[in-house]
């Protein structure tokens, strides 16, 4: 079954009594060619192990499964679950699991399904969950070779941002702190059934293997980070010393800037990755 094709697709979730979900950001991908790009950029193989957020009625999962060792699916519409079951039951590589991946024990899935092997991430992220679902991935420790997402296009513009602009901010320095983000493909509303009223983007995310920051802190690098755009209009003096998230004196700050031959007067949106890793290693040692 091509369930791209919505003139297959709609007759089968007809069939199951499906009815789409605002509260859950539904919006299947009825589009063959993104399809193929996303499967293309992924470059799995039959040794790739697969997780993936939120299959929706298993078009991308099909594709998935007849190219990786392994595919396991988390989905939090119950009303789904029968309908992934039938779409995908020829498929021995396949788990299904009925969860809201944000209230998921994410260690003991990963555990009891990949053990220590490497995964790839796919998903078609709603807009509420983007940033905590990529940032989870990233911080807990897991063994995610990259992560390929579906996501709204103003979450996108926001990883790919550069500094100084509107856009740069702490997700743009999360994301680029363990990878390399990619754009695939733009996805317009009408690549979607039901449209949506935004553009999306497909993203793809070259977890780095080799961390090229160093940071002798990280969890207060990351503090650091979230002083500095919390309070973005402030220069970084302002928002540094005012922070509720640092304990850190003006001196100091001041010291540190002059150490990296900063104005005093500047705003913490200038600084690329490597300053502010440098900046948080001076005040963080």
């Amino acid at each position: 079954m091509k369930l791209y094709n919505k003139s297959e697709l709609m007759p089968l979730l007809e069939k199951f009594g499906f009815n789409f979900s605002k509260t859950l950001g539904q919006n299947f991908l009825i589009d063959k060619n993104i399809l193929d790009k996303i499967i293309d950029n992924s470059n799995i193989n039959q040794n790739t192990n697969v997780l993936e957020i939120g299959p929706g009625a298993g078009t991308l999962t099909y594709e998935l499964c007849k190219r990786a060792k392994k595919v396991v699916a988390v989905e939090i519409d119950n009303a789904l679950i029968p309908i992934l079951e039938y779409n995908l039951s020829e498929f021995s590589n396949f788990t299904l699991i009925n969860d809201d991946i944000m209230k998921n024990d994410l260690k003991k899935l990963i555990q009891e399904n990949f053990e220590s092997e490497k995964f790839i991430v796919a998903a078609n992220l709603p807009y509420y969950i983007t940033t905590p679902i990529i940032m989870n991935m990233f911080e807990c420790g897991f063994n995610v070779e990259s992560m390929i997402l579906m996501i709204q296009k103003e979450v996108a513009n926001r990883i790919y941002a550069k500094p100084g602009t509107k856009d740069y901010g702490a997700l743009t320095v999360g994301v680029g702190f363990y990878s390399s983000p990619e754009i695939i493909c733009q996805a317009p509303p009408h690549c979607f059934t039901p449209q949506p009223k935004v553009s999306s983007v497909v993203i793809k995310l070259n977890v780095y293997e080799n961390q090229p920051y160093h940071v002798n802190n990280k969890e207060m690098f990351f503090k650091t980070v979230k002083s500095v755009f919390s309070q973005r209009r402030k220069t970084l003096v302002n928002s540094l010393s005012g922070s509720p998230f640092i304990n850190c004196d003006k001196i100091k700050i001041e010291n540190a800037l002059n150490n990296m031959g900063l104005d005093l007067k500047i705003r913490g949106e200038k600084l690329d990755i490597d300053r502010l890793a440098e900046l948080s290693n001076l005040l963080f040692k």
